[in-house]
């Protein structure tokens, strides 16, 4: 019998239109079944958009981190609250990068840009931070959080204060150790974070620093490729999801 029910939806609703043993059957189902089926058929599309979204992370974005793709939840509908979402997790915070990517605009700055620009004795203004050409970068391209940590040691701007590096401490250090340092003003070395691997070594440059705003275009289109699936989607679960309650109150009686 499902084989030949089909829904064409209407906002919150849907004409359903098959043979008339299916269409006596559906009647006979009650309120609570019907919301049921519909909460099933919710559940599973705003499942099949969490899915379209992450696919689409991995063809726009390079090597898209865990946290990246895990930004999103499903909010599951419920017989009595006929609504599924598709939304941030709470963890993402307001000022996930997602959000930009999405709309496109200026990107607010990061911690770690804000915790520069607040530690730094730096004479010009620090608007945005990038990696260098001599930035060590992980597996996904992004910056080592190894390399993150000995710099900020080094230019003493940990958060944490005790992980600052000591200066003049007893410790003698390796010569062939990195050194990082930010050069001061008037230097003719451009702004930014710069390695010193050894005394008369070729400086290297490990980050830039800009007045500049970080602006983007927009990339991901999450609402429209939800609305295309949702659209897709919906019809189908719930055709199936009917005829399953369908199935399931004739097994009863």
């Amino acid at each position: 019998m499902a084989s030949g029910l089909s829904v064409i939806s209407h906002g919150t609703g849907a004409t359903l239109t098959g043979d008339r043993e299916l269409i006596r059957a559906l009647t006979d189902l009650s309120d609570r079944d019907l919301n049921i089926a519909a909460t099933w058929a919710l559940n599973d599309t705003a499942a099949d958009v969490l899915t379209d979204v992450q696919q689409r992370m991995g063809q726009v974005f390079d090597r898209p981190t865990p946290f990246a793709l895990n930004a999103f939840q499903v909010r599951k509908a419920r017989p009595n609250d006929l609504q599924a979402a598709v939304q941030e997790r709470p963890s993402v915070g307001k000022r996930h990068f997602l959000k930009v990517q999405e709309l496109g605009g200026v990107r607010p700055q990061t911690g770690l840009e804000r915790n520069l620009g607040f530690k730094l004795p730096y004479a010009g203004h620090l608007q945005t931070v990038t990696p260098g050409p001599a930035a060590l970068l992980d597996a996904r391209g992004n910056w080592s959080t190894g390399e993150r940590n000995r710099v900020l040691s080094s230019i003493r701007a940990q958060s944490d204060k005790h992980m600052n590096s000591k200066r003049g401490a007893a410790k003698v250090k390796r010569r062939n150790a990195a050194q990082f340092f930010v050069p001061r003003a008037g230097s003719k070395l451009s702004p930014g974070v710069w390695k010193r691997t050894s005394r008369g070594a070729k400086l290297q440059k490990v980050l830039n620093f800009t007045d500049r705003s970080a602006v983007y275009k927009p990339r991901l289109k999450f609402l429209d490729g939800a609305e295309v699936v949702a659209s897709r989607q919906m019809p189908l679960h719930l055709r199936r999801t009917l005829a399953q309650m369908v199935a399931k109150r004739a097994v009863k009686v």
